[in-house]
C-alpha cells in the first residue's frame, strides 16, 4: 500500500485509513503491506513508519491483515522495527533482504532468523535481488523454512525453477511481488501476491485467481492478459510507488505526491494511466 501524503508532502493518517478502507472494502485485498517499497519505507521516519501501522490497523481492524515493511540493512534497527510494529497493531512482518551491504549467506540467514525471533509476528522474506545485490539462495531458504515464526516469501528473485523448488520441499507459502508473474507463480504453487497494481485491480486479480482455483484456466489466462496494459503502465514505465501514487490521485483517492528523491510522474505516464482509468 502507498503511503498517502499531504500537498506539502507531510503524512496523511486520515488519508491512509480511507484508502485502507477501500481496497479492503471495494478492491477485495485479504491484507495490507504498510511501510513496503510502494509505501516509500526508505523516506518515511521510524515514527511515521508506527503511526501509519496504527492507523491502518485501526481502519481495516478484523477485516484484513496488516503486514509491516520492517526490512532494513541492519539487524539491529530491523529488529527495532519488527517490535514496533508488533506493539502498533501489526499482524505480520515483511522483511527484506539486508541491501548495500552485500552480506554472506550466513550473514543473510542470521539476519532473518534474529528478526524473527525478535517478536511473536510471523514474517514473510522479501527476496528482490535487483533492490539488494544478494539473494536469499535456495539451501538458505530451506534451512530458514524450518524456523516456527518464517512462514513465506514475497518472491522477486523470478527465479521459477528455484522458487518451485522450495515450494515443493517447505511449508512456505509464496507470494509473488511481480505483478506480471501473478497468474504463473500460482500455478506452481504460489499463494497469491504482494502486488502493487491491486491498488486499482484487485477485484479483476482476485477473480484471475478465482477461476484458476476454479480449473476455468482459459478464463485465468483471459484476465491476466487483460491485465497486461495496466501491469505494463504501473510497473515498466516509472518506479511503481510513482505511477500507482499517479493512478489513485486520477482516481480521486488518497495517495498525494512521492517524497524526494522520487519525482512525480510525467505527463506522458499521465496520459497513458487516463486511459486505462478515467
Amino acid at each position: 500500500m502507498v503511503t498517502p501524503f499531504t500537498p506539502d508532502g507531510d503524512l496523511d493518517l486520515k488519508g491512509a485509513q480511507e484508502l485502507a478502507a477501500h481496497l479492503v472494502d471495494k478492491q477485495r485485498v485479504d491484507g495490507l503491506v504498510v511501510n513496503g517499497t510502494t509505501g516509500e519505507a526508505p523516506t518515511t521516519t521510524d515514527a511515521e513508519k508506527a503511526q501509519v501501522i496504527k492507523a491502518v490497523a485501526e481502519a481495516v481492524g478484523d477485516r484484513a491483515k496488516v503486514l509491516a515493511g520492517v526490512g532494513t540493512n541492519s539487524t539491529r534497527h530491523t529488529i527495532e522495527l519488527a517490535r514496533q510494529a508488533e506493539e502498533n497493531g501489526a499482524h505480520g512482518l515483511l522483511v527484506v533482504t539486508p541491501y548495500y551491504s552485500k552480506p554472506t549467506q550466513e550473514g543473510v540467514e542470521n539476519h532473518f532468523r534474529q528478526v524473527a525471533d525478535a517478536s511473536g509476528l510471523p514474517a514473510l522474506l522479501y527476496d528482490i535481488p535487483a533492490r539488494t545485490a544478494t539473494a536469499i539462495e535456495t539451501e538458505t531458504l530451506l534451512r530458514l523454512a524450518e524456523h516456527p515464526r518464517i512462514v513465506g516469501v514475497k518472491d522477486c528473485k523470478v527465479d521459477l525453477l528455484a522458487t518451485a523448488r522450495v515450494i515443493a520441499e517447505t511449508g512456505l507459502d509464496y507470494y509473488s511481488g511481480n505483478d506480471e508473474l501473478i497468474l504463473p507463480l500460482y500455478s506452481i504453487g504460489g499463494v497469491g501476491t504482494v502486488s502493487t497494481v491491486g491498488h486499482v485491480v484487485g477485484n479483476e486479480i482476485k477473480a484471475m485467481l478465482d477461476a484458476f482455483d476454479e480449473g476455468d484456466n482459459k478464463e485465468a489466462l483471459r484476465r491476466h492478459q487483460a491485465m497486461l496494459p495496466v501491469f505494463t503502465a504501473i510497473m515498466t514505465r516509472e518506479p511503481g510507488a510513482v505511477a500507482v501514487k499517479a493512478a489513485l490521485n486520477l482516481l480521486g483517492l488518497p495517495a498525494g505526491p512521492v517524497r524526494e528523491p522520487l519525482t512525480g510522474a510525467t505527463p506522458k505516464l499521465i496520459n497513458e494511466l487516463k486511459a486505462l482509468f478515467v
